[in-house]
């Protein structure tokens, strides 16, 4: 029967969310927008409330159970942004993306500790971890929207690379202010994990990624048919989440593994090093359509509302959206200002690093975990649930930013009017 009502579930889900995306069509929103929704619709506050399984998600232990569909959808995501790494591109955009992704990072996490610490909102500790976690930007949305539009200009060709660079900018930004979050609780200063194991993971993940990138390559020019290259590459994709989970210490310093820098790492070498990358990319991510639609139904369902019952919560987490939206502006606008990049670069590349999702809830949770053994329980839970009020909001309306910032750049064509369609309207205006 859990089969049963897994696949009943799963059907449900992808129905909803391509029925969603027919009707939010009609106010032009961007799909994403569309699967979040229709997850919230179908999740525990909703739908779910029947307590029917199979039928939509019953609670939230229910959509923790799809987590792996999370894991390899955000694996294809890393593995498509390293195609962003050519360096064919990265001879054009690569070092005013390196600069801005750093640049716009570090001023959203100043921005963040300097609100919530000057404002005396919440302790220290908490505020110098929610500034950690305002880098982080969610690739999957930004790549979605981007598809869905086929956008393409100089926002979109600097958007891309920055994203991905985000994630490692983050990670580090994270271990090193959540260290001294810690040392604030405890008294103690543990430097093994404010600067060793952030620097550990990043080190680690891109060697197997390029390893794994290596070896992806010399494997695929072994098979000539489209669907072996195909089977092969979704094979590398599964092999690079599961190795990533992987943990170990050696002595005090842990050596654990990121799953979107080895993914990224793992698509960059191979786009640099296979003659066939290209057309092997494209065909992924039609096959890849429904994980994606199910990954973001799944995100929508895992949203909790009821954090919108608590005033200090939503209070809090309406002033980190904003000084995290005006930091993210802010620091892309100065940098690429600086990089000296186009004119509509500087001013709507920060609008369209808004979304976050994934990886700021995976840094809340580390929080969550950490400060809980800490004897510490009611920071964490501050912390993740300020952070849950943030992804609620940015995950409906960052999209639909992105969207408009792009077409403001003058990125999102209008598409072609069919053949015969445009016969039919020609023949009507001759009449």
């Amino acid at each position: 029967m859990d089969v049963l009502h897994t696949l009943l579930a799963l059907s449900v889900a992808l129905f909803a969310g391509l029925l969603m995306s027919r009707l939010t069509k009609i106010w032009n929103l961007p799909a994403v927008t569309a699967y979040l929704v229709a997850g919230i619709l179908i999740g525990p506050y909703c739908l779910g409330q029947l307590g029917i399984p199979g039928l939509g998600f019953i609670s939230s232990e229910d959509v923790g159970n799809y987590d792996i569909i999370s894991d390899v959808a955000l694996g294809f995501i890393a593995f498509t942004m390293g195609n962003e790494f050519r360096l064919s591109s990265l001879k054009k955009t690569g070092k005013q993306a390196t600069v801005i992704a750093v640049f716009q990072a570090v001023t959203a996490t100043l921005f963040v500790d300097i609100a919530l610490i000057g404002l005396h909102f919440i302790i220290p500790a908490a505020a110098i971890t929610l500034g950690a976690i305002a880098t982080a930007t969610a690739p999957a949305a930004t790549l979605m929207v981007i598809k869905q539009y086929k956008a393409e200009g100089p926002v979109t060709s600097v958007l891309l690379p920055v994203v991905a660079l985000d994630d490692v900018v983050g990670l580090i930004v994270f271990a090193v202010s959540f260290g001294i979050a810690k040392a604030l609780e405890s008294g103690h200063i543990d430097m093994v994990s404010v600067l060793v194991n952030p620097l550990v993971e990043v080190f680690v993940s891109l060697v197997l990624g390029a390893v794994l990138g290596l070896l992806f390559t010399f494997i695929e020019r072994f098979f000539h048919s489209r669907s072996k290259r195909m089977s092969i590459s979704v094979g590398f994709v599964f092999l690079a989440v599961g190795l990533a989970m992987l943990e170990w210490k050696i002595g005090a310093v842990t050596v654990g593994f990121s799953s979107l820098l080895v993914c990224m790492m793992m698509g960059t070498v191979f786009c640099n090093l296979c003659d066939f990358s290209e057309e092997l990319m494209d065909r992924m991510d039609r096959w890849t359509g429904p994980v994606m639609v199910l990954f973001f139904v799944i995100s929508g369902a895992e949203l909790q509302l009821e954090v919108f019952s608590k005033w200090q919560i939503v209070l809090i987490g309406l002033v980190f959206i904003l000084v995290r939206s005006l930091g993210k502006i802010t620091g892309a606008g100065v940098s690429s200002r600086f990089m000296k990049c186009e004119p509509t670069v500087q001013k709507y590349l920060g609008i369209t690093l808004l979304p976050q999702a994934g990886v700021c809830l995976g840094m809340s949770q580390v929080a969550v975990s950490t400060m809980s053994e800490l004897g510490f329980a009611e920071v964490g839970l501050l912390i993740r649930n300020i952070s849950l009020f943030a992804v609620l909001v940015y995950e409906l309306i960052g999209p639909l930013l992105t969207k408009i910032a792009l077409d403001k750049a003058g990125e999102i064509k209008e598409k072609p009017i069919p053949p015969r369609k445009l016969a039919a309207m020609q023949k009507k205006q001759s009449k």
